[in-house]
């Protein structure tokens, strides 16, 4: 399943996902990194986008040219830290939809609970990006991708900045077919499910709140 997990290296990537990492950045520079890395991800993403020719005219000469094929992209942030990522991706893809699915990990059990989903109609035929920050656990990510393929679309990516090891073997257990890209693979969790290095809390960095 190995092959289905991508880490995406970049230098631009991995110097601002280490400046997103200190502690004393703030929150505005967090928002702006977690920005300019999503707009890089996102490049890297879609990247297989499939396509296919259309004929257009230039001010030279008619021409087969590349277009997207099939209804638009569906981007799904899990919320909230995932709006964070949004932003960018609809900069690279402006015609994308945007689904919202909300999760919250509960304290206690560190499951996910469902307390949101909106999606657009006629899920099938449309290919979505499944975007949070951290794949920690991985139990929010694997439930969000279980949810969206109630829907039947055409295909699905999952999208984060950071994940640990323990995250990325749950996901691919649950969903062996479904792509992962990361910016990093981290060392562990600890005993609070946290992300270790990691960055803290995504959604608290982000908007400033603790």
């Amino acid at each position: 399943m190995a092959e289905k997990v991508t880490v995406i290296d970049h230098p631009l990537i991995q110097h601002k996902l280490t400046l997103m990492r200190q502690s004393d950045t703030s929150t505005a520079g967090f928002r702006s990194l977690m920005s300019e890395i999503a707009l890089l991800l996102g490049y890297e993403v879609t990247r297989d986008l499939p396509l296919e020719k259309r004929t257009i005219s230039t001010p030279i000469t008619e021409m087969e040219a590349p277009h997207l094929v099939g209804k638009k992209l569906v981007v799904v942030p899990i919320l909230r830290a995932g709006i964070g990522l949004v932003d960018s991706l609809l900069q690279l893809i402006p015609s994308a939809r945007v689904g919202h699915i909300g999760l919250y990990r509960d304290p206690e059990t560190l499951e996910p609970v469902e307390y949101y989903l909106k999606l657009p109609e006629k899920m099938d035929d449309r290919d979505v990006l499944v975007v949070d920050p951290m794949l920690a656990t991985g139990n929010s990510a694997a439930e969000a991708v279980a949810r969206i393929k109630d829907f039947n679309p055409r295909s699905i990516k999952f999208l984060c900045l950071l994940a640990a090891p323990e995250g990325v073997e749950h996901f691919q257990n649950r969903h062996p077919d479904v792509p992962l890209y990361t910016a990093a693979i981290d060392d562990k969790l600890n005993e609070k499910g946290y992300i270790v290095p990691g960055l803290g809390d995504a959604g608290d960095r982000l908007y400033g709140t603790k």
